[in-house]
């Protein structure tokens, strides 16, 4: 592992909010982080997570995200498990790659996932998340994170959850404002997000339903969070943590036009091709971004409507040419239009965030 990097990264102003991009299984992958980058690049970068159990290994997949970054930000390695010493082995060998910390998913609102006992599971069980966390920071030398709900069917155990945080020196805390069993449903308690930023030591990253650029900023102001944590919105716009920045700094937040989103799909599509992922494979994959990208092309959701329709990769950009470059100076939304849903209707498997389906997600 590297020397522990500083919370504020190099260049940024002291005190200013912090970024970062949510992990998303199936999303966060090398590609979409240097796709991500190319727009502008958050403060930090979290990978999918590693599944820690006794058979396991990390991924080689998920460390070519550490192993092979070049998007000049920190990347922390996130791990999803209960075993203490699995636990601590699986540390150990991550140690060995050049990681800007290790981070705990004890978020994930997949039941297949909390099932098991992990990810948001483990909310239920205060104790075993003590003992996981002091036999994680005895094992991590440098920075050591945390990514929770507020709880699994409620917030009875929050308090006792976020003293964990300060007993055992977590050093940032990321709170999607939900329960596991809100999965992506309900409102944003961002009140409860408010009470971790005032009641834990460390740093918050405030995460859910930060649409923009605009609301970033007012969830802050709400939370007095220490930065925004994104995930299915910077799927949905890029250029998301260039605009945040922008915002914080009082500037002029840069206006998106249909043209641009068509250089991104062109992008992305790209990027995330490999031989694995090719022809009609390629193009149901690429539905699981764009089903969240046409959310803010037009009120209608035609070009959702045409592009889950689409079986070839001609089909698939002579869509995105008619509704993209019909009109390319008109504005990308900057949130989603309201009604036009992300439901995926795609065959190839389901690309994931926070270890459940995108078609979860969106429900």
């Amino acid at each position: 592992m590297s020397p522990p990097q500083p919370l504020l990264p190099p260049g940024q102003q002291a005190g200013g909010p912090l970024t970062a991009l949510a992990p998303m299984q199936d999303v966060t992958d090398l590609a979409f982080m240097g796709v991500i980058s190319h727009y502008g690049a958050p403060d930090y970068f979290f990978t999918e997570f590693f599944r820690v159990h006794s058979q396991s290994r990390p991924e080689r997949h998920i460390l070519r995200s550490i192993d092979e970054n070049q998007t000049g930000r920190p990347v922390f390695a996130q791990l999803i498990g209960e075993d203490l010493s699995h636990l601590t082995r699986t540390v150990e060998e991550l140690l060995r790659h050049n990681v800007a910390g290790i981070d705990l998913n004890l978020g994930c609102p997949a039941p297949k996932v909390y099932k098991k006992n992990v990810g948001g599971g483990l909310l239920r069980e205060p104790a075993k998340v003590g003992e996981i966390l002091a036999a994680l920071r005895a094992a991590v030398p440098g920075l050591f994170t945390v990514k929770m709900r507020v709880g699994f069917d409620d917030w009875s155990h929050f308090d006792r959850l976020l003293d964990l945080m300060n007993e055992h020196d977590v050093d940032l805390l990321s709170v999607h404002g939900r329960t596991v069993k809100e999965m992506y449903r309900s409102e944003v308690h961002y009140d409860l997000i408010g009470h971790a930023a005032a009641r834990v030591r460390c740093p918050v990253l405030a995460n859910g339903n930060i649409l923009s650029a605009p609301r970033a900023s007012s969830v802050l102001a709400q939370t007095q969070a220490a930065g925004v944590m994104i995930g299915r919105h910077a799927i949905r716009n890029p250029w998301i943590f260039r605009q945040c920045r922008q915002q914080f700094a009082g500037e002029p937040v840069d206006r998106i036009s249909l043209a641009h989103v068509r250089e991104y799909v062109e992008r992305l599509y790209r990027a995330t091709q490999t031989p694995e992922f090719a022809g009609r494979y390629h193009v149901n994959k690429m539905k699981k971004y764009l089903n969240f990208v046409g959310q803010g092309v037009d009120p209608a959701g035609a070009f959702l409507h045409d592009m889950r329709r689409t079986e070839t990769e001609a089909e698939l950009f002579a869509v995105c040419d008619r509704h993209l470059l019909a009109e390319p100076d008109r504005e990308f939304a900057p949130e989603p239009y309201p009604g036009v849903i992300a439901r995926p209707n795609c065959e190839a498997p389901s690309a994931s965030a926070d270890g459940c389906s995108l078609e979860t997600i969106v429900a």
